[in-house]
């Protein structure tokens, strides 16, 4: 007789294997985030649980990050930390797995380095973490040496089927629409880590975007390494590195937001991580068209002189740069402009910083970051003569970030008096959408709104970068 077809006896309850459970500390970007969600997604497919409590987890996985010098250095202590933490709960028998950028890119490196790891996963693995948590688990003692799982050349790509653990708030979502890059800027080292461009089909990003819709998400967040370059990969004819979207080529991003904005529903989507060479008048009507699409623009630019740009590889140059924001602007009415630069790069003068100066006082970008040059490992800026002293780099960041604060302040007290539309993040706190999460301006709110639903704001002042606001009166 088997236990199908008998009682229950306690000696068969006290044979069945506990549930595994594991826990994650993810750094980086969105795009990492993405990653962390579909490893999650997968463990939980595999009938494991997911703790945020880190003494219950019988497997923690960092999911790392390798952009810069101080992502990688929060990456190794993030590692060191989590095995010293199972030392200190005196939980040796927990197992520790190292992912993301940064054990994609050093894993063996890191592995001769850092011996109390039990394993490392690439990219490439990331829907395949449930099998490797269950293997890391089934490893008995710490002597063994750290499993190596790391492919080169990565290729994944997920699909709208691929199980995600959102960790996200619920209102909003990242959607990732491709991977991959096919720049190559003298700085970065991105495609050496994440490989070249691959985009998901149209169909693909649509469903998984009604799948989020359903599920009560009020804003999309559509994200990948270059998204203006999404569908050219699957073209016919070959696209070029400086390709403008030309949909009677192909699939593009204009023809994903048409699509998009066919879905029913309130809620917001939102470009993050465009390149300016890919920009065309067909994906600024798209936008300006579109009710589903805010009008917002995310276009890192990295510098503005003609001879860093060329240094930097950045395949655009000041001419086009000056050109593409006046016509977006013209296009796109009441569009925020969110850029990125990059001060101290190797050989930059003073009289070419003082020209990013100028540009950035000129054109007055509603959002704007600023990070110093880091010289990366492998990267070709890293073997240009001319770095400059850390004291050189951030003595320009200080007087570019000087710059910005005061242009922020003067467009914030702009707003008073305005009335907008924007999502409550935290009942005194909400967004416009101006504001991508977790990086630009909130609004600050005189009384506590919905989470997760639109209102309407009147801004009453401002508080240096965010804004005051209090909820109107339906």
């Amino acid at each position: 007789m088997d236990t199908l077809s008998r009682p229950l006896l306690v000696t068969d309850v006290l044979s069945t294997p506990p549930v595994l459970k594991v826990g994650m500390i993810s750094l980086g970007c969105a795009k990492n985030l993405v990653d962390a969600e579909i490893m999650l997604g997968d463990i939980l497919t595999h009938g494991m649980e997911v703790t945020a409590n880190a003494d219950d987890a019988d497997v923690v996985i960092v999911n790392t990050c390798a952009f810069i010098d101080s992502a990688k250095e929060e990456s190794i202590e993030a590692i060191l930390n989590a095995h010293q933490e199972r030392g200190l709960r005196k939980k040796p028998g927990q197992k520790l797995v190292v992912s993301g950028c940064m054990s994609q890119r050093f894993s063996a490196q890191l592995a001769s380095e850092i011996p109390e790891v039990d394993a490392f996963m690439g990219l490439d693995q990331i829907a395949q973490a449930g099998d490797i948590v269950r293997a890391v688990a089934g490893r008995q003692g710490a002597a063994e040496a750290p499993l190596n799982l790391v492919t080169p050349k990565s290729r994944y790509i997920p699909d709208y089927a691929t199980p995600r653990f959102r960790l996200t708030p619920a209102h909003y979502a990242y959607l990732k629409i491709a991977e991959g890059c096919n720049h190559p800027c003298s700085f970065c080292v991105i495609p050496q880590m994440r490989g070249r461009h691959r985009s998901r089909s149209i169909e693909s990003v649509e469903a998984e975007l009604r799948h989020l819709i359903a599920e009560g998400v009020k804003e999309i967040n559509l994200i990948s390494q270059d998204t203006t370059y999404y569908g050219m990969d699957l073209w016919d004819q070959k696209a070029g590195p400086r390709q403008p979207i030309d949909s009677s080529r192909g699939p593009t991003l204009a023809r994903l937001l048409e699509r998009i904005e066919r879905i029913p529903g309130d809620f917001w989507v939102r470009l993050l991580y465009t390149h300016p060479a890919h920009w065309s008048r067909e994906l600024m009507e798209a936008i300006a068209a579109s009710s589903k699409v805010v009008k917002y623009v995310d276009m890192p630019l990295q510098h503005i002189d003609e001879e860093m740009l060329r240094l930097m590889r950045r395949e655009t140059s000041r001419e086009h740069i000056e050109d593409l924001i006046q016509e977006i602007r013209e296009a796109i009415p009441d569009i925020s402009l969110r850029t990125t630069f990059i001060v101290g790069f190797p050989g930059e003068t003073e009289k070419q910083f003082e020209s990013l100066l100028e540009f950035i006082e000129r054109v007055r970008f509603e959002r704007l970051g600023i990070f110093t040059y880091s010289r990366e490992e492998g990267s070709r800026a890293a073997q240009m003569s001319g770095q400059l002293s850390a004291a050189t780099k951030n003595a320009r960041y200080r007087r570019a970030m000087q710059l910005q604060r005061r242009i922020a302040s003067e467009l914030a007290n702009s707003m008073i008096g305005r009335q907008v539309k924007a999502l409550v993040e935290q009942p005194l706190v909400a967004r416009t959408a101006g504001d991508a999460p977790e990086v630009d301006t909130r609004v600050l709110l005189t009384r506590r709104g919905p989470v997760g639903e639109f209102v309407n704001v009147r801004i009453t002042g401002t508080q240096v970068y965010d804004l005051r606001g209090e909820i109107c009166v339906q």
